[in-house]
C-alpha cells in the first residue's frame, strides 16, 4: 500500500484520518462553521455510521459476563463499571472505545469547547443531552461555572436510545454539550471521538453535574425542558478503568 492510499486501509484508520482532517481547524465557540468544516464533518459522520464491533475486533459481551457495578465504591475497589480502550490521540482529537457493564452509567458531564462523535458498537445506550440556557442579551442567571455547587439553568435538548444500527450521536461546543450515558438492557460499548481532547491545563477538564430534585429527566418524550443543574464532584460510584484495544493499529 502506497503512503496516503486509503483503498486498503482499515475502516478505523480511515475514520482517524478523516477526524484529523476535520478537526485540524475547528470553528471558534459561537462562530459559524465553515463550508469546509461542515463537509468534512459530514464525511466523518458517514464513516462512523459504517463502523461495527467487528471492525474493532470487539466481541460483544453478555449480561452474565458483566458484573453489575457496585452501588458505592468511594475507594474504587473492585472492577470498574466502565472501561476505556485507547485507540489514538493527537493534539486535534482523541479516539477510543468506552465499555459499560450492565446497569452502568457515565454521569452527566460536559465537554468544554469540544466537538464529539459517538457510535454504538453493540448493546444499547440511552443518552440525555443538555445545553446551558442563555437569557436574552447573553450572560446567565447564576454564579460562574467555576464555582463548585453553583446552580445554573439548562435545557434538556433530547433523550434517545441508540444501538449499533443507529447513526452517530454528535455534540458541539454549543449544542448537546452535556450528556449522561446509560447502559440499557445489558452491557454496551461505543466508539468515541472528542476534539480537541480533554486537557485540564488548557481549560478542558471534565465537570460533573446533577439535576436538582424535582427536575428529573425520566420522561423521554419531554424535551426542551428547563432544569436546574448543580456542579458536583465525580460521583463515587463512577470510575473508569482501562483495557487493551484489540483492533487494527492506527497510524497518523
Amino acid at each position: 500500500m502506497m503512503p496516503g492510499d486509503s483503498s486498503m486501509a482499515s475502516l478505523v484508520q480511515r475514520i482517524a484520518r478523516q477526524a484529523l482532517v476535520t478537526f485540524r481547524k475547528t470553528p471558534a465557540v459561537g462562530d459559524e462553521a465553515s463550508k469546509s468544516f461542515l463537509e468534512n464533518h459530514g464525511k466523518l459522520r458517514s464513516l462512523m455510521s459504517e463502523v461495527r464491533a467487528a471492525d474493532l475486533k470487539l466481541v460483544p459481551r453478555r449480561a452474565e459476563d458483566s458484573d453489575a457495578p457496585p452501588a458505592q465504591h468511594p475507594y474504587h475497589r473492585g472492577a470498574p463499571p466502565v472501561t476505556y480502550m485507547h485507540i489514538c490521540e493527537t493534539d486535534q482529537f482523541s479516539m477510543g472505545v468506552f465499555l459499560l457493564k450492565s446497569g452502568a452509567s457515565i454521569p452527566l458531564h460536559d465537554h468544554p469547547g469540544m466537538h464529539g462523535v459517538l457510535k454504538v458498537m453493540y448493546g444499547k445506550v440511552r443518552i440525555s443531552c443538555f445545553d446551558r440556557l442563555e437569557r436574552p442579551g447573553g450572560g446567565g442567571d447564576a454564579l460562574p461555572r467555576a464555582e463548585m455547587g453553583a446552580l445554573r439553568r439548562y435545557v434538556l435538548r433530547s433523550t434517545g436510545e441508540y444501538t449499533e444500527e443507529s447513526g452517530p450521536c454528535v455534540l458541539s461546543p454549543d449544542r448537546d454539550n452535556l450528556h449522561q450515558i446509560d447502559a440499557v438492557d445489558g452491557p454496551t460499548a461505543f466508539m468515541d471521538i472528542l476534539a480537541p481532547p480533554y486537557d485540564p491545563d488548557d481549560g478542558r477538564d471534565c465537570h460533573y453535574y446533577k439535576v436538582l430534585p424535582g427536575d428529573g429527566v425520566k420522561d423521554s418524550e419531554q424535551t426542551e425542558k428547563e432544569v436546574w443543574l448543580m456542579e458536583i464532584s465525580q460521583p463515587p460510584e463512577f470510575w473508569c478503568g482501562g483495557e487493551p484495544y484489540p483492533g487494527p493499529e492506527v497510524c497518523l
